[in-house]
């Protein structure tokens, strides 16, 4: 009797074993991953990825149910404008070489969810951009060569980016500088002081959930009748879509699937109008 309540407990411990092995097998391939780009990345936070060809489609369907008047495939359209757009990766490129704080970022830079910012301004057109949260500027490059194609269709914009460190942004130099500026500070009294009509905001400044919601009851206000916010926090709290129910706005989460990268994705959450 003895041995065979041994070995039971064996059994079950063994089958303990197999379970935490089994589960294991969904991470393993992550460790690899993250020894690859330990190794040949220099980014330390705000991390860069392509999407999978599959999230691509997903990003593209997500924008396709806001803007109703829009095609899949002028949609594709722009997301492929932006992602073999060789003139915004050279500055990129050339900005981060000439920067001193090239040790900090890759050389080559995947776009990810901001091909869903670039998307959005293409169609939205948009004439006030604000984005809370600047960084090294990627995404405020994106919105302004976003504006920057827009012009040429004959629609003017001008982005206006907010933070808090004063060597942010470095990335918009030369002709984007003509497009956009950075405002100084933090990002509440920028907004609370800001006056004109915002058509698009991001926001991608302090990701904690109390001043994530502090910055939309900032801009409420301040929000034009067909404005869109992306919620660069959204995969992390709720406030965005607390925000949405609160003004009766519609919501949706669009969720990255980054492809050949450990980092398992951040997301867009979208806030519009119910009258898109």
């Amino acid at each position: 009797m003895k041995f065979m309540k041994r070995l039971i407990k064996k059994i079950r411990i063994l089958r303990r074993i197999y379970d935490a092995y089994t589960a294991s097998k969904y991470f393993n391939k992550k460790y690899l991953k993250i020894f690859k780009w330990a190794m040949r990345s220099n980014e330390n936070t705000n991390y860069t990825y392509k999407l999978t060809k599959k999230n691509q489609l997903e990003l593209i369907k997500t924008f396709e149910i806001i803007f109703k008047n829009s095609t899949f495939e002028q949609i594709k359209f722009f997301l492929e404008e932006l992602e073999y757009d060789k003139e915004i990766r050279d500055h990129i490129r050339d900005s981060i070489y000439d920067s001193n704080l090239k040790e900090y970022a890759d050389s080559i830079i995947e776009f990810s969810r901001r091909l869903g910012w670039y998307i959005c301004v293409r169609i939205l057109k948009p004439r006030v951009i604000v984005e809370t949260g600047v960084d090294k500027g990627l995404g405020s490059v994106v919105l302004i060569r976003a504006l920057m194609k827009n012009k040429k269709e004959g629609f003017t914009g001008y982005y206006y980016g907010t933070d808090i460190n004063p060597k942010a942004g470095y990335l918009l130099n030369g002709d984007y500088k003509n497009f956009g500026q950075i405002l100084f500070g933090d990002s509440i009294k920028s907004l609370d002081s800001f006056e004109k009509k915002i058509d698009l905001f991001i926001n991608d400044s302090d990701h904690s959930a109390e001043y994530e919601y502090k910055e939309y009851m900032a801009i409420k206000n301040k929000l034009s009748n067909n404005a869109i916010i992306l919620g660069d926090n959204s995969h992390s709290t709720d406030k965005l879509v607390q925000f949405s129910i609160e003004n009766n706005r519609n919501y949706i989460l669009f969720r990255e699937e980054p492809n050949d990268h450990w980092y398992p994705g951040a997301g867009i959450g979208i806030s519009y109008p119910r009258n898109k």
